[in-house]
């Protein structure tokens, strides 16, 4: 009960601020901008498309490249969103007072991740109504569009993860969110110098959170893809609590 209370209270937190509401509201133009550029393309393309035996349909042209967009534009901001979760605490003097309670780190990280979790979770919803608009006069490839919405929600949930480990160990929330930023964008191209010269790393591969989200984006589910996420996540929430327990001893 206590870890869901802390969710509970981080997400009513968030939507305290403007800066939530700001976020959501300009995210949310920049995804209509988005799903509306792509629309218009498909139907440019469309009488092309129409003579191509098994070419790519109303799904394919919309649907990968606005969560893929999505993708893009929450790893800028993920990390504005999660540099308070403790470095906020920390400033506000508020953090000794939260680790002297007879709350346990598990709790305290656990808490504050579904919290910000369910603010990007949110933001999934919001992307993932617009393509359900085009249900009115044509079809969508289910399969392919409940991966695409799988593969996003399996990508801010390991932003998150990451901005709260960041968050843990920063002294300043500005520092917080540089380092997030910069993890996930070195994670992001991490596999871009493997074609540069025309060489493969498969550790770069296995390491690259851009070739799991695009599997997942593809329609083809894989226990590889949906193990290294669950794996990042797993990860960086262990090292948070670790971080948090670190600060229990030394306070």
């Amino acid at each position: 009960m206590t870890l869901f209370a802390i969710a509970s209270r981080e997400f009513k937190t968030l939507f305290l601020s403007p800066m939530a509401w700001t976020i959501l509201a300009i995210l949310h133009m920049i995804f209509a901008y988005l799903f509306l550029t792509q629309v218009e393309t498909f139907t440019m393309l469309q009488p092309k498309l129409a003579v191509i035996e098994n070419g790519p349909g109303l799904t394919d042209i919309i649907v990968p490249p606005l969560f893929g967009n999505a993708g893009i534009i929450l790893l800028l901001v993920t990390p504005l969103l999660t540099m308070q979760l403790i470095c906020g605490e920390r400033r506000n003097k508020t953090l000794a007072l939260l680790l002297s309670a007879p709350v346990s780190s598990t709790d305290i990280i656990i808490g504050k991740y579904l919290g910000i979790l369910g603010l990007l979770l949110l933001v999934v919803v919001l992307v993932s109504i617009m393509p359900l608009s085009l249900l009115v006069g044509g079809e969508l490839d289910t399969g392919k569009f409940l991966a695409n919405i799988l593969a996003l929600t399996l990508l801010v949930a390991a932003f998150a993860a990451a901005g709260l480990y960041l968050s843990s160990i920063a002294s300043h929330p500005v520092i917080a969110a540089m380092g997030s930023f910069g993890l996930l964008l070195l994670l992001w191209i991490l596999d871009w110098t493997t074609g540069i010269k025309d060489q493969r790393s498969e550790l770069f591969e296995y390491l690259s959170i851009l070739r799991h989200f695009q599997n997942l984006q593809s329609g083809l589910i894989s226990t590889v893809d949906v193990g290294y996420f669950m794996l990042f996540i797993g990860s960086f929430l262990l090292f948070s609590i670790r971080s948090l327990d670190n600060c229990r001893l030394f306070k």
